[in-house]
Parts: structure tokens; C-alpha cells; sequence
């Protein structure tokens, strides 16, 4: 079993700052990739940015230089903290992780959680 809480998103004046937290619970399987997305109104979802082994991290173009993804493994979190924020950042955020299961049959399956509202607006 995998579960997925995300929280911290709400509304927040361009130029300023959110951080959003994922807390991950799971009974059996590896980890092998976490990550948050976003969907916007009338638009897919896109990645923001991706954490894997030896604390690798990816970011999408359009956040680079202003959000960090991070993680406290003793406390299963997952962290995105968000800075110098736009309109444009306004969406629903998910965090995702991806689990590899090697006993039993083999699987590698995605896992999301349900996401959290961030709305940038003055």
C-alpha cells in the first residue's frame, strides 16, 4: 500500500512564497523517484520537479532558479518550497512517487497524491 498527502497550497501574492509538503506512506516497495506536477485550467499536467537517488534533481525550465524540491526521508516527507511566485504558477499540485516492487510479481507503478490548490493573484 501507498499513500500520498499533499498540503500547503492557498493563495498568495505574486512575489511571494509557499512551501507544499507530501506526506508519503508506504507498506512495501522502493522508491525509486518523487516528484511534483501541476495542472493548470484547460492544460495537461506537466512535471515541476523530480527528486531520485543521490539526491538527483530535475526542474522544469519555467521553475528553475525559484522552487526546490526536497525531502526528509526519517519523516517520509516530501517538500517543494516555492519562491518569487507568478500568476502563471497558479495550479493544482500533485506529488507523485514511483515505486518499484521486486517480490511477488514485478511492478513499477506511479502513485499520486490529490493535490493541492495554489493560486497566485493580487
Amino acid at each position: 500500500q501507498v499513500h500520498l498527502e499533499d498540503s500547503g497550497g492557498g493563495l498568495v501574492q505574486p512575489g511571494g512564497s509557499l512551501r507544499l509538503s507530501c506526506a508519503v506512506s508506504i507498506s512495501d516497495g522502493l522508491i525509486v523517484n518523487k516528484g511534483w506536477y501541476r495542472q493548470a485550467p484547460g492544460k495537461q499536467r506537466e512535471l515541476v520537479a523530480t527528486l531520485a537517488s543521490h539526491s538527483r534533481t530535475t526542474y522544469a525550465d519555467s521553475v528553475k532558479g525559484r522552487f526546490t524540491i526536497s525531502e526528509d526521508s526519517a519523516k517520509n516527507m516530501v517538500y517543494l518550497q516555492m519562491n518569487s511566485l507568478k500568476p502563471e504558477d497558479t495550479a493544482v499540485y500533485y506529488c507523485k512517487a514511483r515505486v518499484v516492487r521486486y517480490s511477488g510479481p514485478y511492478s513499477d507503478l506511479d502513485y499520486w497524491g490529490q493535490g493541492t490548490q495554489v493560486t497566485v493573484s493580487s
